[in-house]
């Protein structure tokens, strides 16, 4: 990365840009954590922070609380100004940028008083089924059951009591956003997960408002969604300041200074593409943690419309192609729980990625097609796949050979399943990559995650140093772009991550190894096929 102003890299000159304010903070709310990074002005890492958190089944939908929200932002917070104080003598009082991004789409409704109507309905809810179809069909467009507009048509179709008093909703980023600053605005990228978008306008598609006004007319005459969605910024817009309130609300010490410009705020898949240097056409990133998804800038439309396939934007607001599976790697976190309970009553006690590294390492010896194994990750539904529901599987027929090996290239291999089912679609539309870039905790294991995805996606997958960063750093640099972008008017997206930060960057790239892709191009061939003993499990469970 390029060096610019202070060199944080020293430890003097990283602490005068902290107590200096030299700095931009970057926090990102994930599906298990809340991280925060504190970048200097080389935008390398200096502090950063982390809350665990979990959503909850409520009602039959999957949610989180609104005070386990603050709980987790203020533990977060802390803990980051702990972490620059313990690193570099100094706990900061303001930054010169900061930037709030969070898991995409959902639904948090609020009535004119700001009032939350029903718990936030996150990603991972598969209700809105009937929304959807009825939506993609009029629109010509795919929109995903965890699309916002979706939610909101499904409660007007289900007459839910809270509709009428609806005055504005938003996604988890928009809402922390406007907690902060009082600014109803969202990133276009993160809206995008919200309305379609027009690339030409770079704003919500305007034929399309049209027709959703039309189909609600009968049910909730007068109700127009474009008053009710928050306003779309572009990546490097003015998107408001901390206000006192807000700055309280993440810092109850009142160590924390209002003023500090945000940028607009983002969803999780545009701060992976900025991450990992993905913005420009014909470039893409998979982020693999709760979920798994995998993006890629398009040269243009798709020529069909696929259920598997949504069309969403970069922050800056370029087409791009996603493919979003809902369940990750959450069944590989725990198959190394059970080992490392496993390894402690022996009495080898370890830390997680002690246990991740000999786990991974292990499926780098399993054979090509993972020895005949079968392992589905479906916690929840997946609607690439066409479930509701989801039951963890794991299933062999009497000749596979379950061997340590076999069984975690299989975990990792079911991980990636129905993403490599999404991009063979992508595939077939005839879309060019010229590489793959991965982040996420799944890669913090040197090569082994990363190797197994390439043959999964046929492509090269490239892995830089900022890979386990993720989007706390990604929105750190978002913010760092929008201070850039305030006194250099013009200054385009892609050309400051590339001529900015990526410039000096180290990647190792994995390409797919022949015999492995031929083993894996076998065991989707498999996965397919045992789709059927999922929606059985589904169905009998």
């Amino acid at each position: 990365m390029v060096q610019q102003g202070a060199q944080p890299g020293d430890a003097t000159d990283a602490r005068a840009a902290i107590a200096a304010g030299d700095t931009t903070l970057g926090i990102e709310l994930g599906s298990t954590n809340i991280k925060a990074s504190l970048i200097g002005p080389d935008h390398t890492p200096l502090a950063s922070g982390s809350s665990a958190w979990e959503n909850e089944l409520s009602g039959g939908l999957w949610t989180y609380s609104l005070d386990a929200v603050w709980d987790g932002l203020r533990a977060c917070f802390a803990a980051l100004v702990d972490d620059a104080e313990r690193r570099h003598g100094v706990r900061p009082t303001t930054f010169g940028a900061i930037g709030v991004s969070a898991m995409m789409h959902g639904y948090l409704a609020f009535d004119a008083d700001g009032e939350l109507l029903v718990p936030f309905r996150t990603w991972r809810n598969t209700n809105t089924g009937p929304a959807a179809a009825e939506l993609t069909e009029l629109f010509g467009y795919n929109v995903p059951l965890r699309w916002s507009i979706a939610h909101l048509y499904q409660a007007i179709l289900d007459d839910e009591p809270h509709v009428p008093q609806v005055a504005s909703f938003t996604t988890l980023a928009g809402y922390v956003h406007r907690a902060l600053t009082g600014r109803h605005v969202l990133g276009v990228g993160d809206a995008s997960g919200m309305f379609p978008i027009d690339p030409a306008t770079r704003d919500y598609d305007q034929r399309m408002l049209g027709q959703f006004r039309h189909l609600v007319a009968a049910k909730r005459p007068g109700l127009q969604v474009e008053g009710l969605l928050p306003q779309v910024l572009p990546a490097g817009a003015d998107a408001g300041r901390l206000t006192e309130a807000g700055a309280a609300l993440l810092d109850p010490t009142g160590t924390l200074q209002a003023g500090t410009p945000l940028c607009p705020p983002e969803g999780d898949a545009g701060t992976g593409m900025v991450a990992t240097n993905s913005v420009a056409r014909r470039t893409g990133n998979i982020s693999a943690g709760t979920s798994i998804f995998a993006m890629v800038v398009l040269e243009k439309p798709l020529a069909s419309v696929h259920h598997e396939l949504d069309l969403v934007t970069t922050p800056a607001g370029d087409l791009v192609a996603m493919v979003h599976c809902n369940n990750g790697a959450s069944e590989l976190d725990a198959w190394a729980g059970v080992f490392g309970e496993l390894a402690a009553a022996l009495g080898h006690e370890g830390s997680a990625d002690d246990v991740f590294g000999a786990l991974f390492a292990a499926a780098l010896d399993g054979e090509p097609d993972g020895g005949g194994l079968l392992a589905y990750n479906y916690l929840a539904g997946e609607p690439i796949t066409g479930l509701d529901e989801g039951r963890p599987l794991l299933v062999r027929t009497p000749d596979s050979r379950l061997t340590l090996a076999n069984l975690m290239r299989t975990q990792i291999y079911g991980a990636f399943g129905t993403l490599a089912l999404g991009m063979k679609v992508l595939h077939g539309e005839g879309v060019a990559i010229d590489t793959m870039f991965a982040h996420g905790g799944m890669f913090r294991t040197a090569g082994v995650a990363q190797h197994l995805l390439a043959a999964a996606v046929d492509a090269p997958v490239a892995v830089g140093r900022t890979a386990s960063e993720g989007g706390a750093w990604g929105i750190a640099v978002l913010a760092a772009f929008a201070r850039a972008a305030a006194e250099h008017p013009g200054l385009a997206l892609d050309d400051y991550l590339t001529d900015r930060v990526f410039a000096d960057a180290e990647l190792d790239v994995a390409q797919p190894d022949p015999a492995d892709a031929a083993g894996f191009a076998n065991y989707l061939e498999r996965y397919g096929a045992g789709l059927a003993v999922e929606r059985a499990a589904a169905d009998a469970l």
